[in-house]
């Protein structure tokens, strides 16, 4: 049932009367909803510094900036400003809304003023014929590209200024205004994937811009990290290696959220000394005071639901288990900074509180079954509300009392939901609002992303729930609330994405609200895990061999690779290519390195993973392209049967062609959401590096992971009661990636009095438990990560739990959990024993992506096999050596 809805109105919370904390009892429903708060926390405002104009800077610029508000600039916009002017390659790192286009802007545009001022003076000398300086401007989006046109167009108007030609180029842009671009842009306005497939291997047409190049600016480069990070890294090494080629060497200027070491994070993905990086990380903007709730969803009404007679008995293998010791006492209800009570949950262990010895314990405690914890409240396994529709509650009550926001989930199928269920709401509530709130995602058609931005803008629309689409720079300011439906991944995300709550130094209203996660669990408890700890570093590994071997033939296939040029790719580079030269990919010749076939060598991989080009969803009846899918997810999203929904409305397909790239879909009205069914196995390519822990080996290298969608269930909206299920024929798919594992001999299994019986069930809850507690070590998340465990594997001849990186070539996360295995695992076990269910839930154990439909699963058996683990373990393995075996520890 829907929580009333309350209205910004209401009295509230005492002491705090601005109207982030007005909105904040909207939420909590006039304190019906308190007890679901576990934390909230006020971020101080923030006074903005100022600077002057730079002498440099074109006049006309300046009264443009002052004409849309600007009257002077803050210090850190200046500071990069002034750096990128004088030629330093620099980086801006700074909060979101913290003004930081104009830091690059203001140089850029200002050197294209000049130069075209400069052939003015004098047009028939021969010095003034110089080639005018240009800007090739990158994004991980084209949303972002069309609205930084956008906002140049209203600042070039502001400044009266008529000499700047600025204009998008992507693949979307027709070959009639491609040869526009070509020709006679000063700024072009572009995305990675279109320098790989596009300007780079066609640089000849292209020579005019590479040759003037002055600035290029890359955007949101945070968002370029793991997999999708190398590859940037690598485009920009030829694209840097060409502009050389066509006698220009630009400055490049990096705009990014607030990350750790960005001057590091920026010279990687140049591939330039971190010495020749400024960075600019003082925000010197305004910002407003931001109230920052963690939400956790309350428990699904009693035990005595249609799941509780198939609870399995009680474990016989069951044993008391000391009680960990607490290092810190548990408080009795969750607080406020001001120590105001909101909840009276427990507070599960801290990382701290996994690592101390254990006290004895007088007796078994009341925990999950078998488990010897003393931290469960109820004996029934009683799951907790999902947080899509939590969310859509909660975007009702904002929409109702006025205020303008954005509800972020983790899939577009979230999105179409929470925006779905909303509506449904408002119509119970006031009809009139049902068109205010909407959905927005990747796969829809830009006119359809434009309009929407659009309508927030302006006010047509009160609401939109979203993908991380929105987490990056769209100009979209002035919303009231935030609500986040789940950790992002990483803090940094979690910040950009919460950054979009009172930009422009407005106040504003954050909520994270937990999924039914290990992870998101944890965090909603531990507001020092979010608030208290630094955000992280952008990681990626340009060197990765997969992502490096197919840049290098397409860098061969724009231009002959010379050995001089080898250093800007990296000290693996020769050897990679003596590789490609022996499989017949490459050809050497005393002059480098050729490329010699006919296909074109940009088509050897994707920078975005997604495993090929889009799908199109086009309507069967009619031929209307609805949107696209990414390859890699059409098998599990658009196979035949499969419900697609597009702006609340659903679709039924038909047919999936795959070497088409076309689903075919029919409009039907259905009350059920269609979920696929996988099965994978793992096979070991190579031992990269093993360790021992006693009977326990604790291994990492490379992986072939094969997956093949076998069929769907159709489960009913809202209850999700299965109505049915289907098989499918679809092809098997092949992933080479990197994995780390450990191995469960019988002696192990034996210690942990864990039956034959048992052994599936406790191996497939310790790896969905450690799958979604490794985002607390590596930048991921869990959709970064796969997993498989096996009672018996051929490889390793044990029960084996493995857990995979979901790119090609592995992207570090898998090499992450190795290096602090001990750590890791520690961590899951103390996540799966302190749940408070007593047979395992989405929280602890089950996995949303699981392709197992989560069975079986054995939550007591996977405490006590990790345990029994453990009790071998090293601290760590980071000191491990390579190969088969390892050193006895010290």
């Amino acid at each position: 049932m829907r929580a009333a809805t309350c209205t910004a109105s209401q009295t509230p919370v005492p002491g705090c009367e601005d109207e982030a904390v007005d909105l904040l009892d909207v939420l909590a429903a006039g304190g019906r909803r308190t007890d679901r708060i576990t934390h909230v926390r006020e971020l101080p405002a923030r006074a903005g510094v100022h600077a002057d104009w730079p002498s440099w800077a074109d006049a006309d610029l300046v009264q443009g900036y002052r004409s849309l508000g600007v009257e002077r600039p803050w210090t850190h916009q200046v500071t990069a400003a002034d750096a990128a002017w004088s030629g330093r390659h620099t980086v801006l790192a700074t909060s979101t809304g913290s003004g930081k286009s104009l830091a690059y802007w203001l140089p850029a545009l200002s050197s294209i003023r000049a130069d075209a001022a400069g052939a003015l003076l004098d047009p028939g000398r021969i010095e003034s014929v110089t080639r005018r300086g240009s800007t090739l401007y990158l994004c991980p989006t084209k949303a972002l590209a069309a609205d930084q046109l956008a906002a140049l167009d209203r600042l070039l108007t502001a400044a009266k200024t008529r000499d700047v030609r600025v204009a998008t180029c992507d693949g979307d842009t027709s070959l009639d205004e491609r040869r526009w671009v070509q020709e006679y842009a000063d700024v072009v306005l572009t995305n990675p994937d279109f320098l790989h497939f596009a300007l780079l291997p066609q640089h000849r047409r292209w020579s005019r811009l590479l040759g003037s190049l002055r600035y290029v600016v890359l955007d949101e480069c945070h968002a370029f990290r793991g997999v999708f990070g190398a590859h940037v890294a690598l485009v920009l090494r030829r694209l840097r290696r060409l502009a050389a080629a066509y006698g220009s060497s630009p400055v490049f200027v990096l705009a990014s959220a607030t990350t750790a070491d960005p001057a590091a994070s920026a010279a990687r993905l140049l591939g330039v000394s971190p010495d020749e990086v400024t960075a600019v990380t003082d925000d010197a903007s305004p910002a407003g005071r931001k109230t920052f709730v963690l939400w956790q969803p309350p428990e699904l009404p009693g035990g005595d639901g249609p799941w509780s007679e198939l609870l399995p008995e009680d474990d016989p293998w069951a044993t008391p288990l000391p009680v960990p010791a607490a290092a810190h006492p548990l408080p009795d209800a969750a607080s406020r900074d001001d120590g105001r009570p909101l909840s009276r949950e427990p507070r599960p262990p801290s990382p701290d509180d996994l690592w101390l010895p254990a006290a004895p314990a007088p007796d078994e405690g009341s925990g999950p079954v078998g488990t010897g914890e003393r931290l469960v409240a109820d004996a029934t396994d009683r799951p907790r509300r999902t947080a899509t529709a939590e969310i859509a509650d909660l975007l009702t009550d904002l929409v109702v009392g006025g205020a303008r926001s954005l509800a972020f989930t983790r899939s577009r199928r979230g999105a179409e939901s929470v925006a779905s269920a909303t509506r449904d709401h408002l119509r119970d509530v006031d009809p009139s609002l049902t068109g205010a709130v909407s959905a927005y995602r990747g796969g829809y058609l830009p006119e359809e992303r434009r309009a929407l931005e659009r309508a927030i803008r302006t006010g047509d629309l009160r609401a939109l729930a979203t993908t991380n689409a929105l987490e990056l720079g769209v100009d979209i300011s002035g919303l009231d609330a935030v609500l986040i439906a789940g950790w992002p991944g990483t803090r940094v995300s979690l910040w950009q994405q919460a950054g979009r709550a009172g930009r422009a130094g407005a106040d504003g209203l954050v909520a994270l609200v937990a999924r039914e996660d290990p992870l998101d669990t944890f965090l909603v408890h531990h507001p020092e895990a979010i608030f208290d700890v630094p955000v992280e570093a952008t990681t990626f590994d340009p060197t990765n061999p997969y992502v490096l071997a197919p840049h290098l033939c397409a860098a061969a296939a724009e231009q002959p690779l010379r050995f001089d040029e080898l250093d800007l790719f990296g000290p693996s580079a020769a050897e990679l290519l003596d590789q490609l030269v022996t499989r017949g990919a490459l050809r050497r010749r005393p002059s480098g390195w050729y490329w010699t076939h006919a296909e074109p060598a940009s088509r050897l991989t994707d920078l975005r993973g997604t495993g090929g080009d889009p799908v199109r969803v086009v309507e069967s009846a009619t031929g209307r392209l609805l949107g696209t899918v990414d390859a890699a997810s059409a098998d599990s999203t658009v196979h035949p049967g499969a419900v697609y929904v597009h702006q609340g409305l659903t679709f039924v397909v038909d047919d999936l062609h795959l070497d088409d790239g076309v689903a075919l879909v029919t409009r039907r009205d259905v009350d059920y959401g269609t979920w696929a069914r996988w099965v994978t196995s793992t096979e070991i390519v190579s031992v990269d590096e093993q360790v021992q822990w006693g009977p326990v080996t604790w291994g990492f290298g490379a992986v072939d992971v094969t997956s093949q969608v076998l069929g769907y269930q159709r489960k009913r909206i809202p209850d999700l009661q299965v109505l049915g299920s289907s098989e499918l024929d679809l092809p098997e798919r092949t992933l080479r990636t990197t994995a780390v594992w450990w191995t469960a001999p019988a002696e192990v299994l034996e210690a942990a009095g864990v039956t034959l019986e048992a052994v599936p069930g406790a191996l497939h809850a310790a790896e969905h438990a450690s799958i979604g507690l490794l985002p607390l070590l590596a930048t991921c998340d869990r959709w970064d990560l796969g997993g498989l465990s096996t009672a018996l594997h051929a490889d390793t001849e044990h029960a084996t739990v493995f857990v995979h990186d979901a790119y090609p070539g592995g992207a570090g996360f898998a090499e992450r959990g190795f290096r602090l295995g001990a750590t890791w695992l520690a961590a899951t076990r103390d996540a799966i024993a302190s749940c408070r269910c007593a047979t395992g839930c989405p929280a602890c154990v089950q996995s949303p992506k699981c392709g197992n439909a989560n069975n079986p699963l054995d939550k007591a058996a996977a405490v006590r096999l990790l345990d029994v683990v453990l009790s071998h373990a090293y601290p760590s393995p980071s000191t491990s050596t390579s190969g088969p075996t390892a050193e006895e520890p010290s």
